[in-house]
């Protein structure tokens, strides 16, 4: 019975993040929103809602390893997914055709915050304020900086769709609602499907419930590069990234036992490092000169999925 509600509510995700992708690409089109904003703010934002639920429900049941270890874990399963799709579509080489500086500075904030939960994790009882960490208030201070010398330029946009902006953001909302609904019961029976395996709550937060909450983004940027919207796919991942990072100050916030990273283990330490190189791997494609030879310019991206699949078999 588990495993038929599962299926079932990723079909329905599936299916939101369809439709997620193609209203946000509406507002795109409708709106003063360039293809990077979109995929930053709107679609990262809502394909992040079924890591929320997750995570507060971790709280909920006292297994502070769950809720870290599936923030961190859905970062570090979105880049992998961003580059399985660009070594699919190597021969499109999607990184030469996008405006790298809608990007960067999204990819570099990532990276700091990444890097600032490593040292933390690292940091033994680090401090902490009105029992939440004291790098979760750094994490707000960075997002908020970031966000606000973000540059949000217009960008020749093709007109294709007949509904108006207002009938975007309206069906947007939906399944942006749907995602949240149908992601929830997905976190929530995986998670019961992974506690029969008895696996532990680090592995299972990093890698099974983190590819489970990840599911709206694997089909966001998959619609995305069908479509060729590029910078959007890019934008999703990378705005997903820096979400999560903020849902897990608030979860540290309804977490009131302790500090979040202090209360869970320094297992979870494998995977920000993980996060931190692939973020890294994800920087230097950004900033690289443009690359002709199709194995050249895979390279990173393989490297990546290799270093993914490496770091599961350690965990694991």
């Amino acid at each position: 019975m588990v495993f038929a509600i599962f299926l079932t509510a990723a079909i329905i995700v599936i299916f939101a993040a369809i439709q997620l992708n193609k209203y946000g690409d509406v507002i795109n089109q409708k709106s003063t929103w360039n293809g990077a904003m979109v995929g930053t703010f709107l679609i990262g934002g809502a394909t992040s809602l079924p890591e929320l639920t997750t995570s507060l429900t971790a709280v909920y049941i006292d297994n502070p390893d769950i809720a870290v270890g599936n923030m961190l874990g859905s970062n570090v399963f979105n880049i992998l997914i961003l580059m399985a799709f660009d070594f699919i579509y190597r021969q499109r080489k999607v990184f030469n055709q996008i405006e790298v500086s809608s990007h960067l500075p999204i990819a570099n904030t990532g990276f700091a915050m990444t890097g600032l939960l490593v040292v933390a994790i690292l940091w033994d009882h680090s401090p902490s304020f009105l029992s939440v960490g004291g790098e979760m208030y750094l994490l707000i201070f960075i997002y908020l900086i970031v966000m606000k010398k973000l540059d949000g330029e217009e960008e020749e946009v093709e007109q294709t769709s007949s509904l108006s902006l207002k009938q975007g953001i309206f069906r947007f909302t939906l399944a942006a609602l749907t995602v949240f609904i149908a992601g929830s019961v997905l976190t929530i029976t995986g998670d019961m499907i992974a506690q029969q395996t008895g696996m532990n709550a680090s592995f299972v937060g990093s890698f099974l419930i983190a590819a489970s909450t990840s599911l709206p983004e694997l089909v966001t940027v998959l619609a995305a590069f069908q479509m060729m919207k590029y910078s959007l796919a890019i934008g999703s991942i990378l705005g997903s990234n820096i979400f999560n990072l903020q849902l897990l100050v608030v979860t540290d916030i309804f977490y009131r036992e302790a500090s979040i990273l202090n209360a869970s283990s320094t297992s979870n330490l494998t995977t920000a490092l993980l996060g931190l190189a692939m973020m890294a791997l994800t920087i230097y494609i950004l900033l690289r000169p443009s690359v002709k030879r199709m194995i050249t310019y895979a390279l990173p991206s393989a490297a990546t999925i290799i270093l993914y699949f490496i770091a599961s078999y350690v965990m694991f």
